[in-house]
């Protein structure tokens, strides 16, 4: 019997969908779902036979895994692959949802790979190491959070390449699916980029939308310094911390990015566009620091979302953070190692932002030390 096909361009009710698709893996069937670059298959990773029967579908890639292990977000793939490398969180906190597919060690006794049934682990798992991918389209995404487990995908070929429409993974299908989610041709129509993370660096595997120079550029570091108003602490931190940077590792200030630290600054009451203060930039300009083309910028989910390090000038600011980025917890932290505050000097005469900007910088040493070569190393 054919699967059945579902538009959802056509459909009233995403919901019923999700339901009918949800029931559908649940019973250990398996159902083609649309992603922003293709079309795959998929089965609850929790039922054996079920991946077994996908298995029949993937394509061979040498040792790699012959499934993709979907997951519902970033922050459950330390669930998966406890060792993951902080190239690797950064590449996939910043990648996924999106077509980034990692493939990650599975060395690590903690790993809920553990926990499945041994063919589904044999079905995943490829010369020790796994496949995880978070798909961008909403429909799966909608469908795992109703799972109770994972998902596993294969990732078939039609005529030579990644179907990337309804009709295209119809003709890859075979008994055992029952459902076929149709939204038109897949967004970007090309297949992910597959990346394999080791301790210190990635390489990758095949070629896909996203290109390595953009991927080289999601895995630097990124510090990100917090204020009120962004015009004058926070910018200071910023430029002391860029030149610091580029004699730790012997390159030009305005080289820095490419050498893979990213290094910015924003307030919790700033307006976008704002200039830095005329005693900031005096201040900055006497140690060969130049503020005079900042603008200020708010903090955004997305800028807390991306950054690696987050250093507040005060307690408040951290405070103020943790409250509305809790998630965050884990890379915010007071500038002070001492958990000192950064006093306001704006208002003040000059020598009030000397002062400042000298306190700002002794915090900055130590954290340095402290906090980020190891992520330089990494």
């Amino acid at each position: 019997m054919p699967p059945t096909v579902i538009d959802l361009r056509r459909t009233d009710d995403a919901r019923d969908v999700v339901h009918r698709a949800v029931q559908a893996l649940a019973e250990g069937r398996a159902v083609a779902f649309p992603t922003e670059t293709d079309y795959v298959l998929a089965a609850s990773v929790r039922d054996a036979a079920a991946v077994g029967r996908l298995l029949e579908w993937a394509p061979r890639r040498g040792n790699e895994p012959g499934l993709s292990l979907a997951l519902k977000g970033a922050d459950e793939a330390l669930d998966w692959a406890p060792g993951l490398s902080p190239i690797g969180q950064r590449l996939i906190r910043r990648c996924w949802p999106g077509p980034v597919v990692a493939v990650v060690a599975d060395d690590h006794p903690d790993s809920l790979v553990n926990r499945l049934p041994i063919e589904s682990r044999r079905a995943i798992l490829g010369d020790g190491r796994l496949r995880l991918r978070v798909p961008g389209h909403s429909m799966l995404c909608e469908c795992m959070r109703m799972l109770a487990g994972p998902v596993a995908l294969a990732e078939p070929m039609a005529a030579g390449r990644s179907p990337t429409s309804a009709e295209e993974i119809l003709s890859c299908a075979g008994p055992g699916v029952v459902l076929i989610i149709d939204d038109g041709r897949a967004r970007y129509s090309q297949p992910p980029t597959t990346v394999e993370i080791g301790p210190t660096d990635f390489r990758v595997l095949r070629a896909g939308i996203v290109s390595e120079e953009t991927l080289r550029r999601l895995s630097s570091l990124m510090v990100l310094f917090v204020c009120t108003g962004n015009t004058c602490r926070s910018p200071m931190a910023e430029a002391q911390f860029r030149q610091m940077i580029a004699e730790r590792i012997g390159c030009r200030e305005d080289e820095v990015d490419a050498r893979g630290v990213v290094i910015t600054s924003a307030g919790l009451s700033a307006w976008g566009g704002g200039k830095a203060s005329v005693g900031a930039v005096e201040a900055m300009a006497e140690i060969g620091a130049n503020l005079s083309e900042h603008e200020s910028q708010p903090v955004t989910e997305n800028l807390v979302r991306q950054a690696d390090v987050i250093l507040t000038m005060t307690a408040a600011h951290r405070a103020a953070l943790l409250s509305q980025f809790p998630d965050a917890g884990g890379r915010v932290a007071m500038l002070s190692p001492d958990r000192q505050d950064v006093l306001d000097p704006i208002g003040g005469p000059l020598a009030t932002y000397r002062r400042c900007a000298q306190q700002i910088r002794g915090h900055l040493a130590v954290r340095l030390d402290r906090l980020v070569d190891s992520f330089l190393r990494s």
